[in-house]
């Protein structure tokens, strides 16, 4: 099982790496899958994350009162509607479909958790 948690969190984290970069999708979210996965499979690897100056105090946020600080939140969403921005000047119909879609998703998710 151990491999299974440690491919899984490997997975979370380059998704994560992809989140900080493009704007539709979100970060601390695969940071939380990945530490859940790291806790069951290689425990330096989840410190490492709780351990990082930017993104581990959000993480450890989530974990200690299941809460976004409001200022992450509006970074969220607001990198996320650029993101649909972005697909619908780039891509257009009906690929900013997909932007929105995770927009409603994601974006609710976070929107809807408390401070």
């Amino acid at each position: 099982m151990r491999p299974l948690y440690a491919a899984g969190g490997i997975i979370a984290v380059g998704l994560a790496a992809l989140g900080a970069f493009l704007p539709i999708m979100p970060t601390v979210p695969f940071l939380l899958v990945a530490v859940f996965c790291f806790a069951r499979s290689n425990p330096a690897w989840e410190k490492k994350i709780l351990d990082h100056p930017y993104w581990g105090p959000q993480v450890k946020d989530w974990q200690e009162r299941r809460a976004i600080a409001r200022p992450a939140k509006l970074a969220a969403l607001t990198a996320m509607s650029a993101g649909v921005v972005f697909t619908w000047a780039t891509l257009g119909h009906p690929w900013y479909l997909i932007s929105i879609a995770i927009l409603v998703v994601a974006g609710g998710w976070i929107a809807t958790r408390n401070e």
